[in-house]
């Protein structure tokens, strides 16, 4: 006759014994005499079992149970806290997807000059592909927040890294003006369009009180695929030829990417992570609710520090994706050579790190609202210096100078979301800012080329992305906080246990 242990499957020993020896204990049907007969066994199994638990030093932790009782005694088992936060995985991972996703992209100043002389193109309808892409990223961008609010980040990068690697390997084939724009309008735009956005905005929900600092360090992957990707770039095409080195940029995007998305995961809840109010391993401190607070994107674009927002970074994409695009063949026509041309990409993604990291670590210190005023004005004055710049020296310096700021903007754009409108949907506000700033970087480097072209210099160009950067950062001094008591304060999100 089988016992009711033996209807338990799969259960953990001991937690199976607890069970069915209170159950056995309160059953009025069996006799005193037939209990202690089975009573006895059970307790030399379950004492078994116990010693074999203690020595092991191994928690028993039973997920499969069948029987009522025992799911119940597992869902009141309070949460064991975990040895390390994987929290810091999800940064490594998302730096590894910033860093080659971002240097490939900004890579593509380093092919304008050999594009140029192979297909006869001017330097307007070159840079212009980069445009459409912009276009293309801010589009996307929109519908990549949401998907990450719904499905996380892991599928969203996954299938992202697929197409950007696969435009990179059809831009290999490109014959025509019309490839040219369909590719980086499209595949290009599309796949890169799931990387950044989806990554800042977990790492918005995996950080409260060190979230400036963990998005500048996630961030500062694009300083270091900026320094890395263009000049691999570079010599791919020097000792072989372009389409040789967008074909190997495409096979390392696409393993790179979706390799390290596997690692990604929405927040700490769905890997039954939980943080005390003071975790002595992380130093976060978090709220009672997790992450659901905050306002939805219809309400959001009621506001009027939305809308100075998304005019402000707009600003910022034009001008800096008109310096990111042009900077290497402006070099070019000052006598430097294609090595020390793109030389200065390092430079200014080497600087990109020190401005993400800082900034963002100041900004859990200070708040983002001044720092963003201050990087805007950095970013202004660089560009005016790069207007009349024209040693080696000045700039590499200036370079230096751009790139901190530029990059301490970077890490802001999330802050000040989060900051403002909280986590509820802050996949979809981050989506629809960073769209504003493609919007602006779209415009930007087409109408520098076309400056260039009818001008004869960067001159006016690059003084106007002064002046932009200028009105850009006077706009920020408007973005006051919500009122006190705005949906913004309203959780609606799950609890979270405390230790």
């Amino acid at each position: 006759m089988r016992t009711r242990a033996d209807q338990i499957g799969h259960a953990a020993p001991a937690c199976s014994s607890v069970i069915v020896l209170r159950q056995e204990l309160r059953d009025p049907k069996v006799d005193t005499d037939i209990q202690w007969t089975v009573i006895l066994p059970r307790l030399y199994s379950l004492h078994y079992d116990l010693m074999r638990v203690v020595c092991s030093h191994m928690v028993v932790g039973v997920t499969t149970l069948q029987h009522p009782a025992a799911d119940r005694l597992m869902r009141n088992r309070p949460l064991r806290k975990s040895k390390f936060f994987y929290g810091y995985v999800v940064v490594i991972a998302s730096f590894a997807v910033i860093a080659v996703a971002s240097g490939a992209l900004y890579s593509f100043s380093v092919f304008v000059e050999p594009l140029q002389q192979h297909f006869g193109w001017s330097r307007a309808v070159t840079a212009g592909a980069f445009s459409v892409s912009m276009v293309g990223q801010g589009t996307f961008s929109i519908g990549s927040g949401k998907l990450t609010d719904r499905f996380g980040p892991r599928l969203v990068v996954s299938v992202s890294g697929l197409l950007f690697g696969l435009g990179f390997l059809m831009m290999s084939r490109v014959d025509t003006v019309w490839q040219f724009y369909i590719v980086y309008g499209l595949m290009i735009a599309a796949g890169f369009s799931g990387v950044p956005v989806p990554l800042m905005s977990t790492i918005a929900r995996w950080f409260h009180t060190r979230r400036g600092l963990m998005t500048g360090i996630v961030m500062a992957g694009s300083g270091v695929g900026t320094m890395l990707m263009p000049p691999l770039a570079n010599w791919l095409i020097y000792h072989t030829d372009w389409r040789t080195a967008y074909m190997a940029l495409g096979l390392i995007l696409t393993a790179v990417i979706v390799l390290s998305a596997q690692f990604l995961r929405r927040d700490p809840s769905e890997e039954r992570f939980r943080l005390s109010k003071l975790d002595e391993l992380t130093g976060e401190r978090t709220a009672q609710t997790f992450p659901r607070a905050g306002l939805q994107l219809s309400a959001v674009m009621r506001t009027k520090q939305f809308w100075l927002l998304c005019i402000a970074f707009l600003g910022f994409g034009y001008a800096f994706q008109s310096v990111m695009v042009h900077v290497v063949v402006h070099a070019r026509g000052l006598g430097f050579s294609p090595a020390s041309a793109a030389a200065i990409m390092s430079v200014v993604g080497g600087f990109g790190i020190v401005g993400r990291i800082g900034v963002g670590g100041l900004a859990d210190r200070l708040g983002a609202r001044w720092l963003l005023t201050i990087v805007f004005a950095m970013l202004s004055l660089s560009l005016f210096w790069l207007v009349i710049a024209d040693q080696r020296w000045a700039i590499y310096t200036l370079a230096a100078v751009f790139g901190f700021a530029y990059g301490g903007v970077v890490p802001l754009e999330s802050y000040r979301a989060a900051e403002l409108f909280g986590l509820r949907a802050h996949g979809t506000i981050l989506g629809a800012i960073v769209f504003s700033v493609l919007i602006g970087s779209a415009g930007g480097p087409a109408l520098a080329g076309y400056g260039f072209d009818f001008l004869g210099s960067y001159t006016i160009p690059f003084a106007v992305c002064g002046v932009i950067a200028a009105l850009a950062g006077f706009l920020t001094l408007f973005v006051k906080p919500l009122p006190s008591g705005s949906p913004q304060q309203v959780s609606t999100g799950t609890q979270i246990a405390e230790e």
